[in-house]
């Protein structure tokens, strides 16, 4: 995005990358944003990270309408906010959070703020109107594919740090979900062992959180040799080729027979979280991080999760407290 500070009321347009139904491309268009309401923030993107779940947006997994701006993991500068907004000011760094964290919902209260009740009202809010007239509303209220997003101050979180933009963005979703996966989700205690299916960019964030907590085993599954050797360089102590050979097997191979104390499952498929379970030990602990498709339906052994005292957690956004999480993120950053 450019340098330039952008003014942006109905009679200003800007560029957008809207979804239209087309799986395989978005709609480059001049829309006119709503002007802010009491509590919107206003901020110019300064970068925005393209995510899978965008793609499986387009893809049709997740069933929405046509007529959004995609994008929901970015970061910019606030360039104006409506007469309530207490939380930021004009000029302020801040990065999206795609969950809002109001912080007097039932959710919020007991620390659940990836839970925030104001989710669907804020994700569905319309912000403005396409080039025909027809109104357009953004990605889990966001909408990061702009020059600028219209957003509930409860969607944006204050950092002062001299990060560049391009990585405090991918704090707001794929750093948050797989560190918090490690962090928050699974508590991962140090001396443990874990094992992470799928290393994507999440999958890398995962190995990057378990490292933090201290595990002694960090055990990358991943078919592509260029995600296994990534792998590595960010904490994985062992990395396994799906490919040649049962995970599971090999996984008990590393840990004494008994298979992993933490099984991350970052993809999003029921087979490979019939797998993911497989890889963790009587007792261990199974996180689903992986987002599958609207539909999708797995099936796990009954029996096996009473006899052998295995825990299944979804994980959604890490079960980050974005406010809490964004600055102690940027201070790992900061520190590495």
């Amino acid at each position: 995005m450019s340098g330039t500070t952008l003014s942006t009321t109905s009679e200003v347009p800007m560029k957008a990358a809207i979804y239209v139904g087309d799986a395989k491309s978005l709609s480059l268009e001049q829309v006119k944003p709503n002007d802010p309401g009491p509590r919107d923030v206003i901020v110019q993107v300064g970068a925005s990270g393209v995510c899978h779940s965008d793609l499986s947006i387009m893809r049709g997994y997740v069933p929405v309408p046509p007529g959004m701006v995609l994008g929901h993991e970015g970061a910019g500068r606030v360039v104006d906010v409506g007469p309530e907004v207490s939380r930021v000011k004009k000029g302020d760094r801040v990065i999206a959070s795609f969950v809002p964290a109001c912080g007097t919902c039932w959710h919020c209260l007991r620390d659940q703020t990836e839970l925030c009740e104001r989710e669907s009202d804020v994700s569905m809010a319309m912000r403005g109107s396409r080039p025909d007239g027809s109104p357009y509303f953004c990605m889990t209220g966001l909408g990061t594919f702009a020059e600028t997003m219209t957003v509930d101050e409860s969607s944006v979180v204050k950092v002062e740090t001299d990060l560049p933009d391009a990585q405090l963005a991918l704090i707001g979703c794929g750093v948050t979900t797989g560190v918090g996966a490690a962090l928050n989700t699974a508590k991962v205690r140090p001396g443990s062992s874990v094992a992470v299916l799928g290393c994507g960019g999440v999958g890398q964030a995962v190995i990057q959180g378990a490292r933090i907590a201290g595990a002694a085993r960090i055990i990358a599954i991943d078919p592509q040799e260029l995600k296994r050797k990534t792998a590595t360089k960010l904490g994985a102590t062992d990395v396994i080729d799906p490919s040649k050979g049962d995970p599971v097997e090999q996984v008990k191979a590393l840990t004494g027979g008994r298979g992993a104390d933490y099984a991350f499952e970052v993809i999003g498929l029921p087979e490979t979280i019939l797998t993911t379970y497989n890889l963790a030990r009587r007792g261990g602990e199974v996180i689903i991080v992986g987002m599958a498709r609207f539909e999708a339906q797995f099936t796990l052994p009954a029996f096996g999760i009473f006899f052998e005292e295995k825990t299944v957690r979804g994980c959604k956004y890490g079960s980050a407290q974005v406010r809490r999480d964004f600055p102690r993120f940027v201070e790992l950053i900061e520190t590495r």
